[in-house]
Parts: C-alpha cells; sequence; structure tokens
C-alpha cells in the first residue's frame, strides 16, 4: 500500500471513529430528551423495534445463502444473549436508571463496560486469570463509580444513587453479554446476530413495560422533541452506529474500537450542555479518569502492542 493510499485510509478511520463516538455520545442526551415524552422501557421497545428491522433488511441485503436467518441450537443461543442482556437488561436498566441523571454521567458509567468485559471474561474462563495488576486495574473502575455515584450510606436508596446504580447494571449486563456470546461456539455473522437480538430484544422490553404498566399514551409520542429523539436514537445511533461499528471493527480491532467507550462521554457532555443545560461536576470527571486508567491496566498488554503496530504503520509511511 503507498504512503498516500495510508495516510487517506487512516484520515478515513479516524473521521469514522469520531462520528460514532458522536453518534453514541449524544445518544445519551437524546434519550434524556425522549424520556420527557415516553415511559422509560416502552421508549427502548420502540427504538429497537425501528433499528431491528433496519438491520434485519441490512442483513438480509449484504449477507449471501440465507446467512440473515439464525439455524441451530447454537446461533439462536447467541441471539438470545444477545436479546436478553445486550439489548433488553442494557437498555431497561439504563433508560429507567437515566431519568435521574445526567447523559454524560450515564456515558461516563457505561464506558465501564470494557473494563467489566474483561473481568467476566477472566471468571468465566478460569485459565484466563486476571494478573495483580489487571485486578487493580478492574477496582480502579469500581472506583471511578464509587466516585461518580457517591453512595451516602445513610441513604442508599437515595432517587440519585439508585439511578447511577441501574445506569451501572446496564454497563454489567453489556458486559457479561458480551463474554457469553463469545463463549458460545457459533458462526453467526454479526450482522444477523445483531438484527435478531434487536428484534428480539425490542419484544423482551414491551413485555416487561406491561408488567411495569407504563402507560401508553401515543398523543405524547408526536411532540416535535419525542420524534425527533426517537428518529435519532432508532436511526443514527442504532442504525447507522452500528454499521460504523462493523466496519472499524475489521478495520481497527477489538481493543482501539473498544476506545470508543471513552470518547463519547465527551460528546454527551458537550452536547447535554448545550441542549439541556446540564453541568458536569469535578467528582464525575475524577471517576472518568479512574476508569480510563483501570481501562488502561486491564489491556495494557493490547494497548502495548496495538500502539506499537500504529508506531511501525507511522515509521512506515514516512519513508
Amino acid at each position: 500500500m503507498s504512503t498516500g493510499t495510508t495516510g487517506v485510509s487512516r484520515y478515513r478511520n479516524l473521521v469514522l471513529f469520531l462520528a460514532l463516538a458522536a453518534f453514541w455520545g449524544s445518544a445519551f442526551v437524546a434519550i434524556s430528551a425522549g424520556l420527557e415524552h415516553f415511559p422509560p422501557v416502552l421508549f427502548a421497545a420502540l427504538r429497537y423495534d425501528i433499528a431491528g428491522v433496519i438491520m434485519l433488511v441490512y442483513a438480509a441485503a449484504v449477507l449471501e445463502d440465507g446467512a440473515w436467518l439464525p439455524r441451530g441450537r447454537e446461533e439462536w443461543a447467541v441471539v438470545a444473549v444477545g436479546a436478553v442482556l445486550l439489548i433488553a437488561a442494557y437498555h431497561a436498566f439504563l433508560f429507567v436508571g437515566q431519568q435521574h441523571t445526567t447523559a454524560a454521567a450515564a456515558a461516563i458509567l457505561v464506558s465501564l463496560s470494557p473494563v467489566l468485559t474483561t473481568g467476566f471474561a477472566r471468571v468465566l474462563v478460569p485459565s484466563d486469570a486476571l494478573s495483580l495488576i489487571g485486578i487493580v486495574g478492574v477496582l480502579l473502575g469500581l472506583v471511578g463509580v464509587a466516585i461518580i455515584s457517591q453512595p451516602d450510606p445513610s441513604n442508599l436508596l437515595s432517587t440519585d444513587f439508585v439511578a447511577k446504580l441501574l445506569v451501572f447494571c446496564a454497563a454489567a449486563s453489556f458486559a457479561l453479554g458480551s463474554v457469553l456470546t463469545r463463549r458460545i461456539d457459533a458462526s453467526l455473522p454479526i450482522e444477523t446476530m445483531e438484527a435478531w437480538s434487536m428484534i428480539g430484544g425490542a419484544l423482551v422490553m414491551h413485555g416487561i413495560s406491561l408488567a411495569m404498566g407504563e402507560p401508553i399514551d401515543p398523543s405524547a409520542w408526536t411532540h416535535p422533541e419525542a420524534l425527533g429523539a426517537l428518529a435519532y436514537l432508532s436511526l443514527i445511533a442504532s442504525a447507522l452506529g452500528f454499521l460504523l461499528y462493523f466496519d472499524l471493527l475489521d478495520r481497527l480491532g477489538a481493543v482501539e474500537i473498544n476506545m470508543v467507550s471513552y470518547v463519547a462521554p465527551i460528546f454527551a457532555t458537550i452536547v447535554g450542555w448545550l441542549y439541556l443545560g446540564e453541568v458536569v461536576d469535578a467528582t464525575t470527571v475524577v471517576g472518568f479518569g479512574f476508569i480510563v486508567a483501570g481501562f488502561a491496566l486491564v489491556k495494557r498488554q493490547a494497548l502495548r502492542e496495538e500502539f506499537g503496530s500504529l508506531n511501525r504503520l507511522y515509521s512506515n509511511s514516512r519513508e
């Protein structure tokens, strides 16, 4: 590959990476805006009704030999894990919790997912135990969560603390789901898994919404802000966002694409301040620093290899 082509590809990846971080970061602001008009779990379900159909159409269009339809027990097991944990549990916890916390705080708590993913992977695969430094990294991430949530021992049922705890549960659900989908021996294309998980997760959330007795008032959904939030989350953050994610996953690998979790809160903070007037306090910033430090320790070897690869690529491009 020529130097010019390498440079164009590098800039392309950077632009797409920042676009993905912006889409997913500002999604937290869209959630906060939409929660003014929708019940939380129903809101999440409607989002994935739309996104799931779009992803299924996309999978059917790009995959050959009927690969858009899962086959066999293992493939449907992957879909079930994705539907229950990656979509339903993650979004139900997130949307309910975000009713009482800021978009930026929610985005930062969700950024703990890569650290928790590594922790769950080590627990579920005993042969791949965490080193002492890795354990310190996980603990640093949890300290970051404690700093952000600021629990009051005398009032552990305060609305703010419970809200942040629910968002933490969302991050944990996503992390556990990510590990379990890797453990199941199935060669299901990621587009197919995402499409059917979205559809299945939406159905699960509709059931949860009904069980919770959430009000169904379509007249409230016609507000321009409600329609805008739902459209943004379904079309931009979910459908377009996951298409960018698939593309970058192939080009950058899992380590680099995980870093989007740490750039997204920056966009959530900026957009939340501009649109919702939300302000991030110093303790939230400090907590985010602990989470990033924890990620760096847990993923230190992969990051070292990744930066070494980037250095070699940069050196070759200058020759």
